[in-house]
């Protein structure tokens, strides 16, 4: 499983320019989490921090009981082989052709023979669905075929930590799509801590099982998906649902300042979108378990609005599996047995008149084309049908000319 990455009270600045500050969080071992922010907030600086290539003025980064920020470099030499990095644009190597690519880290950083790197590397790139590209160069394959081998050479090392900037750029929506149900196998399968960056709202609705905003120069929000996508946060609920109106402007200088918030603040909880699942025949995630065990646990602390909708996303087998009682939260819609119709009153039957007080009134006898019942009354007849002619001038007048 992979590991804990521990982030508390991290602040970076370039110069006079102070990009965040006292950013702190934590990424659960084994789960998907997503950054997410506007244009400028510094989410690439932060994935730059976790590995050690930029060095915060302030703050800890603290991976397997090892600060990264204070260490010597020795051991952060130790500590970057636990990071598997899918950068934008795949960073390949234009001259090497996929496989030379992906082989590139274990020919760099291990003593492994070529026929364990062949078998290593035909392995991964089977996980990615490059099987049969090996000999292609980089400029001969499609994007999306590119970031499948960024993500491919970032897997050569079995990392415990997967860090993924922008999977989305560059892609039409069908293959962000597709890999993001390849990055949701890929943490069945191998369960380990990945780190997404990205703008895409749809990755951040379906994918993660964390999610955290940086605004502002710090951290918004961060925690379970749940409690973010029910987040009644105006910049949160604006940058997840894509409007224009909310405090997020088109540049920063435009942005609403802190005092103009309050006004903003009440806005409805939006409906929760289902988490993207697995393929079929690949193993179980335990990372949902794990994230639904720890939201339940702070259910209580949640807005009743919020809970309605973490509740709908459950089922009644996980409700009595998590020993959620419903009547107890006042939030699950329980679906009440539909009512019986009322039995239509019985309309008591008219008691008869005496025998004296009945009128005699003569049956009517109406001629009709139709043949009798050999039953029917004496009155019906036996009389002949009118014939056609007849019956068609009776109804629609004398023929022209007649007199």
């Amino acid at each position: 499983m992979g590991v804990e990455v521990v982030v508390d009270g991290l602040s970076k600045s370039f110069g006079a320019q102070s990009i965040w500050r006292d950013v702190s969080l934590t990424l659960p071992p084994g789960e998907i989490s997503v950054l997410l922010g506007p244009s400028g907030t510094g989410k690439s600086v932060f994935l730059k921090s976790l590995v050690g290539l930029l060095k915060p003025e302030r703050g800890k980064v603290v991976i397997n009981g090892v600060d990264i920020c204070t260490c010597p470099e020795r051991d952060l030499y130790e500590v970057r082989k636990l990071f598997g990095v899918l950068f934008q644009d795949g960073a390949l190597f234009g001259s090497m052709n996929l496989f030379d690519n992906i082989a590139f880290p274990l020919r760099e950083h291990t003593r492994k023979g070529e026929s364990e790197i062949r078998r290593i590397v035909l392995e991964k790139m089977e996980m990615v669905g490059l099987i049969g590209a090996e000999d292609k160069l980089p400029g001969e394959i499609s994007g999306g075929m590119r970031k499948r081998a960024g993500l491919a050479r970032a897997l050569v090392l079995d990392p415990e930590i997967i860090l993924v900037d922008e999977p989305d750029s560059g892609l039409d929506p069908v293959r962000t799509v597709l890999l993001n149900q390849l990055i949701v196998d890929l943490n069945a399968q191998i369960d380990a801590t990945i780190l997404i960056v990205t703008h895409d709202i749809n990755t951040a609705r379906t994918v993660p099982d964390n999610i955290g905003m940086l605004y502002r120069r710090s951290l918004v929000m961060y925690g379970p998906r749940e409690v973010l996508l029910t987040s009644a946060e105006p910049a949160v609920v604006q940058f997840l649902n894509g409007r224009p109106d909310g405090p997020i402007g088109m540049s920063e200088e435009k942005d609403t300042s802190p005092g103009e918030l309050a006004r903003l603040s009440e806005v409805a909880v939006p409906p929760m979108m289902p988490q993207l699942e697995v393929t079929p025949g690949m193993p179980e995630r335990t990372a949902v378990r794990r994230r639904k065990e720890r939201v339940l646990r702070q259910l209580r602390t949640l807005a009743p609005s919020a809970q309605q909708e973490i509740l709908k996303t459950l089922t009644p087998e996980e409700l009595a599996l998590y020993g959620i009682s419903a009547p107890a939260t006042g939030s699950w819609p329980q679906q009440s047995e539909p009512a019986t119709a009322p039995a239509w009153p019985q309309q008591a039957a008219p008691a008869p008149l005496p025998q004296d007080e009945v009128a005699d009134v003569p049956q009517q006898v109406r001629p009709s084309p139709h043949p009798r019942d050999p039953e029917a009354p004496p009155w019906a007849g036996s009389a002949e049908p009118e014939p056609v002619e007849s019956s068609r001038r009776r109804w629609f007048g004398r023929k022209r000319g007649e007199q």
